[in-house]
């Protein structure tokens, strides 16, 4: 048989692969669904995006007119006189960053080792109802938290807390004082507290959930070579994690700057720069919150 003879009969062999017009329609249709779904889901993603700007925006139009009259020393200005009609955000902003400093410090080791404990070393008949219980402290509301502070955690922190740090602290070259001040339970520390109890549960939630993405394979792997549970938490999911664990502690922080009831009820509430981590203070959000009780 000739070559010609044989791509001739190969040719008609091939069946005819042109798409039929319903297989066209079909994929035009899915094409056209695959579309509009990429732009709704970008819409979503947009309509964030232009909450934030717009939330921005209209914080800088709302705080232009203090910036006016003031000026940019507004942040560092510490008078705050209501009848001569001048004020300054340096004694809210200190505030602020103190009490959310204190709760980020107490509340991000014990999350990490909640966060450890559930993924690594808890029984699995403990797992779900101990991170349950977890989640739940979420969802306590923030005055709950403040009625707390104040009738429970105030006296207990005054007399088992602060009285003996003062007196052992207290009187020390350098640190001495942090600790000075009434010893009546509350103040920027016994604000921070309360702080830490609230951002715990979001923090400890979120490193938890980074935890367990992790792929069983890397850590199957690092026990394998002999590694310790610490060695696999600080070589393998830790390094994997990273910036889960670090979206979580800008959570918690995030919560933490902008409580308000919370720390409007053991913070002080007192509109001078504190001098120790016994002082009462005040925060931005508790400012905000006293501000129309005291206009009206």
């Amino acid at each position: 048989m000739s070559i010609s003879a044989t791509m001739t009969s190969s040719k008609k062999s091939i069946p005819n692969e042109l798409p039929s017009p319903s297989m066209v329609a079909v994929a035009k249709r899915q094409r056209f669904q695959d579309v509009l779904f990429h732009r709704v889901t970008q819409s979503f993603s947009l309509l964030v995006l232009f909450a934030l700007v717009g939330i921005i925006v209209s914080l800088f139009i709302n705080a232009w007119p203090t910036f006016a009259k003031f000026g940019a020393h507004f942040l560092w200005y510490v008078e705050w006189d209501v009848i001569n009609e001048e004020f300054g955000a340096a004694i809210s902003i200190t505030g602020t960053v103190v009490s959310a400093g204190i709760a980020l410090l107490l509340a991000v080791p014990l999350a990490f080792g909640i966060a450890i404990f559930l993924t690594e070393t808890c029984p699995v008949w403990l797992r779900r109802p101990l991170g349950t219980a977890i989640e739940l402290l979420a969802a306590v509301p923030s005055i709950i938290y403040g009625m707390f502070g104040l009738f429970v955690f105030a006296p207990l922190y005054a007399d088992f807390l602060q009285v003996p740090l003062q007196a052992v602290l207290g009187g020390m070259p350098l640190v001495g004082w942090l600790f000075g001040g009434a010893t009546n339970g509350l103040g920027i520390m016994a604000a921070g507290f309360i702080l830490a109890f609230m951002v715990l549960p979001f923090i400890a939630a979120v490193m938890r959930d980074v935890f367990e993405i992790t792929p069983p394979i890397l850590r199957e792997s690092a026990y394998g070579l002999g590694c310790t549970t610490w060695e696999v938490v600080g070589r393998v999911v830790l390094p994997y994690t990273q910036k889960g664990v670090i979206g979580g502690i800008m959570l918690g922080l995030g919560r933490a700057l902008g409580e308000t009831m919370a720390v409007t009820f053991v913070i002080g509430n007192a509109n001078r720069m504190p001098t120790s981590l016994f002082s009462p203070g005040t925060s931005i959000a508790s400012t905000l919150a006293r501000w129309p009780l005291c206009c009206f």
